[in-house]
């Protein structure tokens, strides 16, 4: 049988910090972070556009390669990968 041990990592709750979706050259799109962990983040892109399934975030100066876990209406469920 088997135990759940892991513990879910603790998100930090941040206040409407921006951040862009970006995707091979394409226009950026603005999105706002709602919460962020070492592993992963809830965002809510701006706009009506269809966000992929994998695409590149950037926050301030740092980039990383995110995969959407979990859609919610608007809002996005993310994990880093790479």
């Amino acid at each position: 049988m088997k135990t759940k041990t892991a513990k879910r990592e603790v998100r930090r709750m941040i206040r409407r910090q921006s951040a862009w979706i970006t995707l091979n050259g394409e226009t950026p799109t603005e999105c706002t972070v709602m919460d962020i962990s070492k592993r992963g983040a809830k965002i809510v892109p701006e706009g009506l556009s269809a966000v992929p399934d994998c695409f590149d975030l950037v926050l301030g100066d740092q980039k990383q390669a995110c995969e959407v876990v979990w859609r919610r209406g608007r809002i996005l469920g993310i994990k880093f990968v790479g």
